[in-house]
């Protein structure tokens, strides 16, 4: 009797440090940049300028998807718009676990140029000091409706986020770990490389500032 539950004891105990050991590595997919943060009343105002200047893009109409872009490719206007607001990623979209290839591909390193509209914005300021820390691609202002969620995908290259607008049931889900990105002006790089999504289950807008990363590693 003593011997079973010992051996019960163990296979618990084992069961306890692979689960731990599981989350810690995946906790490793979300980076907190802990000598970066923003204004999260200044991105709010930034937020509110933008869209009285430009509505989202959504990408052809693409239901619960919203995006403005920053930055462009010198000198073209074109880049931010359309499939370009949005970009090549891959999904599992059936019961049979193929993979499947979506939109097109984007040179990210050729987004170079700040969009002149809204050089008086407080993103202004963010992308500068950004660009100085990272090799930045499309820098996006991202929407997620109230009660709706991304599809279960993957990306070419981690993600940047710095949440502006958010709630309780905003979450960045991520494998099989799931984490709430608060709108403080804090700073997250989250590694896209890994099938993940987002969703909003809360009944106001999420919104965030997201750059794409060519060049981060997550080791």
């Amino acid at each position: 009797m003593r011997q079973n539950q010992h051996i019960k004891y163990t296979f618990n105990t084992i069961n306890i440090v692979y689960y731990r050991r599981l989350i810690m590595i995946n906790s490793d997919d979300f980076h907190t940049i802990k000598d970066l943060k923003f204004n999260p009343q200044k991105l709010q105002k930034a937020l509110e300028q933008v869209l009285n200047i430009k509505n989202y893009d959504t990408a052809g109409g693409i239901t619960n998807f919203g995006a403005i872009c920053l930055n462009q490719i010198p000198g073209d206007s074109n880049s931010t718009v359309g499939n370009n607001a949005r970009g090549i990623y891959w999904t599992k979209p059936d019961h049979t676990g193929k993979e499947a290839t979506r939109d097109k591909l984007i040179d990210e390193k050729a987004y170079t140029e700040f969009v002149k509209d809204f050089e008086h914005t407080y993103f202004k300021e963010v992308y500068e000091k950004l660009s100085k820390k990272f090799t930045l691609g499309r820098v996006r202002i991202l929407l997620k409706q109230p009660r709706s969620t991304l599809s279960w995908h993957r990306d070419p290259e981690p993600r940047l986020h710095i949440p502006i607008i958010t709630n309780p049931g905003c979450m960045m889900v991520i494998e099989n770990v799931a984490k709430h990105l608060p709108a403080d002006g804090s700073v997250y790089v989250t590694n896209n490389l890994k099938y993940h999504n987002a969703f909003n289950g809360g009944e106001e807008n999420r919104v965030h500032l997201v750059a794409c990363l060519p060049d981060y590693k997550f080791n």
